[in-house]
């Protein structure tokens, strides 16, 4: 998780900044000539950083076009508001706008803070260097992923996962050689995952040497602000049980906004579950029973919840052995939910990210769902509830995708969910633009499928 070492201004005996320039845009315009496919690539472009050809590289592999810049945001606006109000690093933004918002606005630099995916969520800075920015499409809701606009400080430090400087022409988009740029990864605190980036982008100033410490002390300072929440978060807690009462000297209003607790099983073999910034994984059956229960809030009996869980196979004496474990278990990981009898029920809500993604695919926003994805609910399972939510929220999302003919999402549902699904590469290649450079992937994916 370290930085990038390789700094642009390294420059060699008698070089100047401007003949790096000019090395950088030949070296750029021989690449994309070459379509990065000539074997004795490496050492052609031995003058560059290998970071930026491994990018380079990359970028090819994912048929960017390098005269294409992204012109719309793959967010709407309520989109993107939504993402803010969730996002770890929203919670924590005031030490980013103190620490480095404020000064960029007066040194003429621009902040953007993206997610994990690479969308930009918060854009600040400079005035008119913003308004230049919205230009080649640096703006809030727009994807800044390696696999949207090639190489770029903020999609490039996600990709690899540690500091970087994009000087120039060492982006892979031409719409954004004027611009130079330092990215950092922003982790949870917790399981070192990435939550996202914090990126400085302006002229050659903002690829700087001493930009660097700045940015990473940034990034620091989050990270320490995201472990105090966590500790706030436990001593709300601790408020709650009458026992165990948090001090009286900490204010309600400093605390965080309570939320209820999540199952969390899209992509998982188990699910886990998520409260008040701590994360517990949930045995197998215990997610089904939860699943059912949330699904259901008006609760189920014992024979119906049998059905949901365990199908023609099960027993009121399996259930009711699983559900006395139950309780105790989430008594220990002192989650605020009990589970109720005649019928079972939960006490309090338990929110599903798979009922979520459909929540969000009935209301249109197609592309939030897609974000959420991240893959079918509790693969492994074959309780009735989850194959019934699973073939649910799978059959949702195509669909979805499918009737909005949407190119961006769709291309991404393709690579990432649908691999062998024909009628989905099909209108992929409907809607793709006449010029696009993915189409001849599209193709030769569908000739290779035709061929099977």
């Amino acid at each position: 998780m370290g930085r990038e070492m390789s700094d642009w201004r390294a420059l060699r005996a008698g070089e100047s900044v401007s003949e790096r320039r000019a090395l950088l845009e030949r070296a750029h315009e021989a690449f994309i000539s070459d379509g990065g496919d000539d074997p004795a690539i490496l050492r052609r472009f031995a003058q560059l950083r290998p970071v930026v050809l491994a990018s380079w590289l990359r970028s090819h592999e994912h048929t960017i076009d390098p005269d294409h810049a992204p012109q719309r945001a793959t967010l709407t606006t309520d989109e993107v508001a939504q993402f803010r109000e969730v996002h770890p690093i929203g919670r924590v933004l005031p030490v980013v706008q103190r620490l480095l918002m404020q000064e960029a606005s007066d040194s003429g630099f621009i902040v953007a803070v993206g997610d994990a995916a690479g969308r930009l969520l918060w854009v600040d800075g400079d005035h008119k260097l913003r308004t230049r920015a919205e230009d080649m499409g640096f703006a809030a809701g727009v994807d800044w992923s390696e696999q949207a606009v090639g190489t770029s400080a903020p999609g490039s430090a996600i990709a690899l996962n540690h500091a970087i400087q994009v000087m120039g022409a060492e982006h892979y988009s031409r719409a954004v050689h004027e611009w130079s740029c330092t990215a950092v990864p922003v982790h949870n605190p917790g399981n070192g995952s990435i939550l996202g980036v914090i990126d400085v982008t302006g002229g050659d100033g903002a690829a700087s040497p001493h930009l660097m410490p700045l940015v990473e002390a940034t990034v620091a300072a989050v990270h320490a602000e995201l472990k105090l929440e966590s500790l706030r978060a436990l001593i709300e807690r601790e408020r709650a049980t009458p026992k165990r009462r948090a001090p009286a000297r900490i204010r309600a209003d400093a605390l965080p906004r309570k939320l209820p607790p999540r199952l969390v099983t899209l992509g998982r073999d188990q699910a886990q579950l998520e409260h008040a910034g701590l994360s517990h994984q949930v045995g197998g059956r215990h997610s089904e029973i939860l699943l059912a229960l949330a699904a259901t809030p008006r609760g189920l009996n014992t024979a119906q919840l049998v059905d949901e869980v365990y199908g023609q196979d099960g027993t009121d004496q399996t259930l009711r052995a699983e559900i006395v474990r139950l309780r105790k278990w989430l008594a220990a990981v002192e989650v605020p939910l009990e589970l109720s009898s005649r019928p079972y029920q939960l006490s309090g809500e338990l929110r599903i990210d798979a009922l979520e993604a459909l929540e969000a695919i009935g209301r249109g926003a197609h592309r939030l769902a897609l974000a959420a994805y991240e893959g079918p609910l509790l693969p492994d399972s074959e309780a009735p509830v989850a194959v019934r939510l699973r073939t649910e929220v799978d059959a949702s999302l195509r669909e979805a995708l499918l009737q909005s003919a949407a190119a961006d999402p769709l291309f991404e549902y393709a690579q990432n969910w649908a691999p062998g699904d024909v009628e989905v590469w099909q209108t992929l290649l409907q809607v793709l633009p006449p010029l696009s450079p993915k189409r001849a992937r599209v193709v030769a994916k569908l000739e290779a499928l035709t061929a099977e």
